[in-house]
């Protein structure tokens, strides 16, 4: 756009949008046998296309030495801006040293009424056109710019431009990357957003490998392999064949390509090739690019109505009888239902008059627009929902998004058509009912489409250009969506807190108050009240229209608000309001009047931020005192569904960016290099300013990232939240930091840490505040370098999480007091909480690992981290990263960074010593491990102050049998005193765990107290007198056999009849685990000898009730003699024991008794498949009876007291009788 009158060309009604009409009639009103070429045809309306190649009519060559000006017209006019070279001005062809003639006056007009009129309109408004005039119109209607093509052939559009610009270059034609940057012509929607970017070497386009799928390229490959051939442009109408070479697995194929156009634009195409896409074809593509690259070589004729107009009555029907010969089989019955109609005086066909000529353009009434396949782009958006989760199906929709902005940006009308195409099958995706009915929320990704939808309509209606129809209708249709039960709301279910879009707006005066706070607010809520804003504001119109724009000498009554001290312009709207403007002009292709608008919007910014610093310091002390404020913002700008912040920032760094030469080599992966931007001096009428674009959109990042706002509710809202920010950040860490930028960051982050509860870094904030750790681990990185006292000023204030505080601060009364615990569970939750926790532990971490070495700065973090940070797994985390750092594997370790390490571990013991934690043994191993890098000392300490750090297992079976381990005395290079300290250490935490837990601990501080008697034996009387209360005969048993292991049998014994005390072994328990215990006991007791056997056996007796344990036991017994042992001092016999003498007697006849009750107890539930087993069970019953010595009666008279109690049982007593008589 040109600098001068830009702000007209705003607000000049555009031309009508929208989908081609019929073909209109054309008919002669001059007498019949006229030569014709002159004679106006009322109602013919056209796109030309074409070089004056025809037969006649052709242009002269201009004159000159240089390659495009031989090549005709079509090179030099489509190749220059408007003010290139004007008459009588002779320009040096660059690189070339040859002049170029400027067009001649019947091009310059000819292009500029293709371009805008219909040739309907034409015709109508001069009686004669002279036949040479009509070819340069039809000549120069087809469009000149690849650009356009390349729109409509690819889905890439940050490559479109690039593409177009680069594979033209390298082609040799005419100078179509010129023509790709030239001004359209007046009422062409085409693109205004300045030059494309620089063309790619020549071998680009085939060097390109990532974009050879693409129809462009392919079309590309195609042209420039001569696959295009017969190309005839007839009027508006242009045909040509295009082949495609035969393939490992396809033929050789030539398709038929017909392509109309008007106005510069292509209205419909028609291929052989059967293409069912959004896109063009690469056929399509070839042939437009061999007509806008390749003009001489194409053959022109004027529209078929104008060479049947030249015909007499002989040529006329010579010409229909060979055009029925040569398609007889496809025509021949259309002529005859025609020919029927013309000669019948009645038929509809005779009452109109003219005929229709598809040659000749569309008619003043038609909308004048790129042809769309509007189905296919129906198809294919509900086939990438109906895809649901599938990764590629989000981002080709998001492509499609992409390429509606494309649209958009080059003024093409297709932009709108195509989104509301696109929100048609958004709506009617059955997904959205299934969603209500479950009341499930929608998917994050699906939920991120429908945002980016909402935000695209707001783009489109506050389009500066459009009319008041087209945004009625826009308006009628959002209504429509919007009051659909199905339409997704703004934020999730809480989508009515926020502000209405054009609340305190000066010039919205037509509101009623009920507007401004809408029950429902849906995704189109923001669009529907986009509808409201105007551009007519005169302020606004020349804030866009001019960088000079400065307060006047003598401001009027009011005007004083309307600029700053500077005499620079403000712009006062609500700020996401102002922004959506902004891109909507960005978007819309106006780049200037958007960075225009973006200066006065930061103007106004930096002005309120200067205020709330005043208004600040007279509340400074009542703020502080009350520890406490409230939330200024009454939105954030941050994760608002406009995305402001990022939106200007966007405006500002696009002005600033260098484009790559090889623009070309970006993979379609998407690992592109990161931006180069340069600074780039702000266009303004004031003075002093020596700023860029590019200090801006640092100063406006940090400026909304660092504004205080309250916590969205929802978790949609929230999760927005942090994505935004995350952007922002990503786009920040893309600039290079010069020493301008470096000094905008110093000043906004002094400005942000004194800007009290307007700033969320400010001295007190609301305890619902957004928190600031992801930004302030932005600013302490980039700050370090240059500015370390403010970079650790800035974290260590951004470190609070005041949600978590255990009491809410008494100045803010607008919750009640909660504790940590019941945090997560308040209204409204913090569904990002553990998020936002991780990011605050992050943000610790880059001090800690920065801070390294540095005694007073670790010590600052340290306490801040132990006063913020309320979870144990994060800080343990934290504990773990300092550790790491300060335990490098290639060099000594850093003390003071060891210590902190220490310090946050002991802290995570103490947090975690009273509540569960699936991590604390490694926790625990961990801090060992720590203290024992740190030394002596710190090991000493955890030993001594167990109780206030673990629990008495993991002191006893962890920590100082660790400590105590062979490889920590090697690790440590301890003498002799030093081991000993040690030593003692683990001995008293021994005894003291035992004491307190000796059911855990006892066999640990036995083990510990070894090799010090007293200490050992202390250690034993502790075991003794908690066996008879609080230890199990399982702890007990363990103990007892650790002693036997040790060289103390008679202990052993003691321990094992307390643990037989405990035991009670039931009849049918012949599985027990304490079975084998039982064993070893009465196997010890026997080796130790008779008495000891004696002591235990009445214990077994009274303890175990299952003959087969008590017959296995009396068994053994029995085997050998007692008192194998040999315990000093004591004589044995070496007799085998009787079982009719004491102690064997009573196990003996506790044995028969326990048979004789097992079996009564079998009986009562036998069933058959359990006799062969009941009988077996018999015969080892009958070998202990017979161990007594009228063992083998009492057997006898128990079988008979079987066979009469159990005589119903008459099979099994039958097999009873069998084995036992």
């Amino acid at each position: 756009m040109a600098e001068g009158g830009e702000g007209e060309e705003l607000l000049r009604p555009p031309l009508p949008a929208g989908a081609p009409g019929p073909k209109r009639l054309c008919s002669r009103a001059c007498p019949a046998g006229g030569t014709g070429a002159a004679h106006p045809r009322p109602g013919a309306a056209g796109t030309g296309a074409g070089p004056g190649a025809g037969a006649s009519g052709a242009p002269p060559a201009l004159a000159g030495c240089c390659p495009a000006a031989a090549a005709g017209p079509a090179a030099a006019g489509a190749a220059g801006p408007a003010g290139a070279a004007g008459p009588g001005v002779a320009v040096e062809a660059a690189g070339a040293g040859c002049l170029l003639q400027p067009e001649s006056l019947l091009d310059a007009a000819a292009k500029r009424v293709a371009g805008s009129w219909a040739f309907e309109r034409v015709e109508g408004r001069f009686q004669r056109i002279p036949e040479p005039v009509q070819r340069r119109i039809v000549y120069w209607s087809f469009p000149r710019s690849e650009r356009q093509i390349c729109m409509y052939s690819s889905f890439q559009p940050g490559r479109a431009a690039a593409a177009a610009s680069a594979a033209s270059s390298a082609s040799g034609g005419p100078s179509a990357a010129a023509a790709a940057a030239a001004p359209a012509p007046a009422g062409e929607e085409s693109p205004a957003a300045g030059p494309p970017p620089p063309a790619a070497p020549a071998a680009a386009p085939s060097a390109a490998p990532q974009g050879e799928g693409l129809p462009f390229r392919r079309g590309i490959r195609l042209l420039e392999t001569g696959a295009v051939d017969n190309v005839l442009q007839v009027g508006f109408h242009l045909s040509g064949t295009v082949t495609e070479p035969a393939t490992a697995t396809e033929p050789e194929m030539t398709y038929k390509v017909a392509i109309s156009f008007d106005r510069c634009k292509i209205t419909s195409v028609t291929c052989g090739c059967g293409n069912k896409d959004i896109f063009y074809c690469a056929h399509v593509v070839a042939l437009s690019l061999y007509r806008i690259r390749k003009p001489d070589q194409v053959k022109l004729r004027l529209p078929i109505s104008e060479t049947l107009f030249q015909m007499n009555r002989d040529q006329l029907q010579k010409f229909v009888q060979y055009l029925i010969t040569a398609h007889h089989t496809e025509v021949l019955p259309t002529a005859q239902k025609l020919a029927d109609e013309i000669l019948s005086s009645n038929s509809e066909i005779n009452q109109v008059h003219g005929a229709p000529d598809p040659t000749a353009g569309a008619s003043i009434d038609d909308e004048n627009c790129w042809h769309l396949d509007e189905e296919q782009v129906r198809e294919q958006v509900k086939l990438f929902l109906s895809q649901g989760g599938y990764y590629g199906s989000g981002k080709q929709l998001n492509s499609m998004f992409a390429k509606v902005r494309e649209m958009l940006r080059m003024r093409d009308s297709n932009g709108a058509r195509m989104l509301t195409l696109i929100t048609e099958q958004f709506m009617a995706d059955p997904r959205l009912s299934l969603w209500r009915q479950q009341g499930t929320g929608i998917t994050e990704k699906c939920r991120q489409l429908w945002d980016e939808l909402g935000a695209l309509w707001v783009c489109v209606v506050l389009n500066p250009h459009c009319k008041l129809e087209e945004k009625s209708c826009w308006l009628r249709q959002l209504r429509k969506w919007g009051e659909m039960d199905v339409c997704p709301l703004e934020d999730g279910n809480y989508g009515n807190e926020l502000p209405n879009i054009t609340n305190a707006l000066t010039q919205s005066s037509s509101h009623s108050q009920d507007s401004l706070a809408r029950p429902r607010r849906t995704v189109f809520t923001r669009a529907i009240e986009g509808c409201d804003l105007h551009w007519q504001d005169s302020h606004l119109q020349r804030i866009i229209s001019s960088d000079f724009y400065v307060s006047p000498s003598y401001q009027r009554e009011g005007e004083s608000l309307l600029f700053n001290s500077q005499g620079q312009p403000l712009w006062l709207e609500h700020v996401p309001t102002a922004c959506a403007r902004v891109d909507a002009l960005r978007s819309h292709g106006y780049p200037r009047e958007a960075l225009r608008l973006t200066v006065a919007i930061i103007n106004t910014l930096r002005l309120q931020q200067q205020r709330q610093l005043e208004i600040y310091k007279h509340q400074k002390k009542e703020l502080l005192q009350r520890g406490a404020t409230t939330i200024t913002n009454l939105e954030g700008w941050v994760g608002h569904p406009l995305n402001p912040i990022g939106c200007l920032f966007l405006t500002l760094t696009e002005a600033c960016r260098l484009e790559e030469e090889n623009c070309l080599e970006i993979s379609d992966a998407g690992d592109s290099k990161p931006p180069v931007y340069q600074h780039v001096p702000i266009a303004t009428g004031s003075q002093d300013s020596g700023e860029s674009y590019l200090s801006l959109a640092l100063e406006v990042a940090l400026m909304g990232m660092g504004q205080q706002r309250v916590m969205p509710e929802g978790l949609y809202a929230q999760d927005k939240v942090c994505r935004n920010e995350e952007q922002i950040i990503a786009r920040l860490q893309d600039l290079e930091l010069d020493p301008v930028l470096v000094q905008t960051l110093r000043k906004q982050c002094i400005l942000l840490l004194e800007g009290g509860p307007f700033s969320g870094l400010g001295e007190v904030i609301h305890r619902e505040s957004v928190p600031m750790h992801t930004f302030a681990k932005y600013l302490f990185s980039a700050l370090l370098p240059h500015d370390a006292d403010l970079a650790y000023k800035l974290a260590l204030r951004a470190m609070r999480l005041p949600v978590l505080e255990t009491t809410a601060p008494s100045g803010d009364v607008t919750h009640p007091h909660h504790l940590v615990s019941v945090v997560p569970s308040r209204y409204p939750r913090w569904f990002t909480l553990g998020h936002l926790e991780s990011q605050q532990c992050e943000l610790a971490s880059t001090m800690l690992t920065a801070a390294k070495g540095d005694m007073l700065r670790l010590r600052t973090v340290l306490e801040a981290i132990q006063k913020n940070i309320h979870s144990s797994s994060l800080i343990f985390k934290l504990a773990q990263d300092a550790f790491k750092i300060a335990t490098p594997a290639d060099s000594n370790s850093d003390t003071t960074l060891l210590n902190v390490a220490l310090e946050l571990g002991l802290q995570v013991m103490r947090m975690t010593l009273s509540t569960l934690n699936w991590r604390r043994r490694e926790m625990v191993r961990w801090l060992v491990t720590c203290a024992t890098e740190v030394g002596v000392r710190a090991l000493v300490s955890i030993l001594q102050s167990w109780y206030s750090l673990f629990t008495p297992t993991e002191a006893t079976s962890i920590v100082a049998a660790t400590v105590m381990s062979h490889n920590t005395i090697l690790r440590l290079s301890l003498d002799y005193p030093q081991r000993e300290e040690l030593a003692s250490c683990a001995r008293t935490l021994a005894l003291q765990c035992a004491m307190k837990d000796p059911q855990n601990c006892a066999l640990s501080a036995l083990t510990l107290c070894e090799k010090d008697h007293i200490a050992f034996e202390t250690a034993y009387q502790i075991v003794i007198d908690a066996a008879s209360t609080g230890m199990t005969y399982t702890q007990l048993f363990t103990i007892a056999r650790y002693m036997e292991h040790r060289g103390y049998p008679l202990r052993a014994f003691k321990l094992a009849s307390l643990a037989m005390t405990h035991l009670n072994l039931a009849y049918n328990q012949d599985t027990h685990p304490a079975i084998n215990d039982v064993l070893w006991a009465c196997a010890l007791s026997h080796s130790l000898g008779k008495n000891e056997l004696a002591a235990i056996i009445p214990l077994v007796v009274k303890s175990v009730h299952c003959a087969t344990v008590l017959s296995d036991i009396l068994r053994r017994c029995t085997m050998t003699a007692p008192g194998l042992a040999g315990i000093p001092g004591r004589r044995n016999s070496g007799k085998l024991m009787s079982t009719d003498k004491a102690p064997l007697r009573q196990l003996l006849d506790a044995t028969i008794s326990a048979y004789i009750n097992t079996t009564h107890s079998r009986l009562t539930h036998i069933s058959p498949r359990h006799y062969g087993e009941f009988i077996e069970f018999l015969s080892k019953a009958r070998e202990t009876f017979l161990l007594a010595q009228d063992g083998h009666i009492q057997f006898a008279q128990f079988i008979d007291n079987l066979k009469q109690i159990y005589k119903g049982k008459k099979k099994l007593m039958l097999l009873v009788r069998e084995r036992f008589g």
